[in-house]
């Protein structure tokens, strides 16, 4: 977005340029928040730029690099909370002088390459302390190819990404593999529509967390455009699978069969609806005995939260913890990536649930069964770590009880039974 004179129109420079919308704080408190920065033309190829974000507030300058590409750097923090200091704080006529400082130390300015595997490598490390660190790592390294990698970003196409996305749609999902052997994969029908629908969510979470990277990469000035990404899209309609969840004697029954640590990690997951690494890394201090919660110091989104557990629960918690030291893992031992899967397949079978149901299905299950049994789809959210009711209401609004569904099962029309001279067969 432009304020101003656009780009190269050969008028002369002047010493001091103003601009209502940015010269004073109070101009810039009216302006929206925007990943984009507000730009001001204050000479031939040379613009000063607002950027206004959630939380800071900063000053960038763009510099004309010929054949049509710019160089972005950001310059110092704007005055809008703190004063200026002329140094790391700056006002808009100071922001002025230091662009125009900047392009001169630059000389010829020349862009820089920063290839795609710089951005996913410098957005990794933004990421520091959040629970999906390391798998956006994995997943990135293990889908993205290297001929992708090494390109410059600012010159990677949207054909290219929308070619590398809809190739992972149709390759066979990836098996675990021992270190240094080939990459296994597993052997499915890639003409089911089930199968299908599954290998475009797996391409869709994938672009998601490329597109992630690369959005961090442009909001951080490395390449002057995020068009082209920006007109790859996902595949639509494909995440609308029904939510598999267990009934309570199915619950039952699946605790009856699990052993030993997996039958307080299955039962911590019924209780709870926490993730699998969230209990993992759960330690008996983070019990409180006291208002009945436990205390999820690290999530998925890197935001701790209080979940609210039932009597039962409570009773489940202060078992388990009693009589250990607080320090300890609450669920007796360390629990790898993805050390569940296997031991929940075989449980699974044992107490006959067809088809099995993941470890994440027991956060499913916890989310069905609250909603179906009156809790708000706001505590449900909450209690699940979600921001909003957004996830929820798409996930688990249909189960809940509905106005619309009591007043036409005590009021519409009735046929009686439709007369038939087939029996069931029981």
């Amino acid at each position: 977005m432009y304020i101003g004179q656009p780009l190269d129109r050969g008028y002369s420079v002047a010493k001091k340029v103003r601009e209502k919308a940015l010269d004073t704080r109070s101009a810039r408190d009216k302006l929206k928040v925007s990943g984009k920065p507000y730009y001001r033309s204050i000479g031939p190829g040379l613009h000063l730029g607002y950027r206004k974000g959630k939380d800071a507030r900063r000053w960038v300058v763009r510099m004309y690099a010929g054949a049509g590409q710019y160089v972005v750097e950001t310059i110092g923090h704007a005055d809008d909370v703190a004063d200026a200091d002329g140094k790391e704080i700056l006002d808009y006529w100071q922001a002025q002088d230091k662009a125009r400082a900047t392009r001169d130390e630059r000389g010829d300015v020349k862009p820089g390459r920063y290839t795609l595997r710089q951005a996913i490598v410098d957005y990794v490390k933004h990421m520091d302390g959040r629970a999906t660190q390391q798998q956006t790592a994995e997943r990135l390294a293990a889908y993205v190819p290297a001929d992708l990698l090494d390109q410059d970003l600012a010159k990677i196409t949207a054909e290219e990404l929308t070619a590398w996305h809809k190739a992972i749609a149709k390759s066979l999902p990836r098996a675990r593999s021992g270190e240094g052997e080939p990459q296994n994969h597993r052997q499915v029908d890639l003409d089911d529509g089930e199968v299908l629908r599954r290998r475009k969510v797996s391409a869709n979470r994938v672009l998601a967390q490329l597109r992630a990277a690369m959005n961090f990469a442009f909001r951080a000035g490395k390449v002057p455009s995020d068009a082209a990404w920006k007109r790859v899209r996902p595949f639509h309609g494909v995440a609308q699978a029904r939510v598999r969840y267990l009934t309570v004697p199915e619950c039952q029954r699946l605790l009856n069969v699990c052993d030993g640590d997996l039958r307080s990690l299955v039962r911590a997951a019924l209780e709870t609806g926490c993730r699998y690494q969230e209990l993992a890394r759960l330690a008996v201090e983070d019990f409180n005995p006291d208002v009945g919660t436990v205390h999820v110091r690290m999530s998925k989104t890197g935001k701790p939260r209080h979940v609210v557990l039932t009597p039962d629960g409570h009773a489940f918690f202060a078992d388990l913890g009693a009589g250990r030291a607080g320090s300890e893992l609450m669920m007796g031992r360390a629990w790898r990536q993805s050390e569940q899967q296997r031991p929940m397949l075989r449980a699974c079978s044992r107490a006959k649930i067809v088809p099995p149901i993941s470890f994440h299905g027991l956060r499913h299950t916890w989310a069905s069964l609250s909603v179906m049994g009156g809790v708000p789809l706001m505590v449900v959210a909450k209690n699940l770590g979600h921001a909003d009711t957004r996830m929820v209401e798409k996930h688990y609004g249909h189960l809940a009880p509905s106005y619309i569904a009591d007043a036409i099962r005590q009021h519409a029309p009735r046929f009686g039974k439709v007369p038939s001279k087939v029996k069931a067969i029981r």
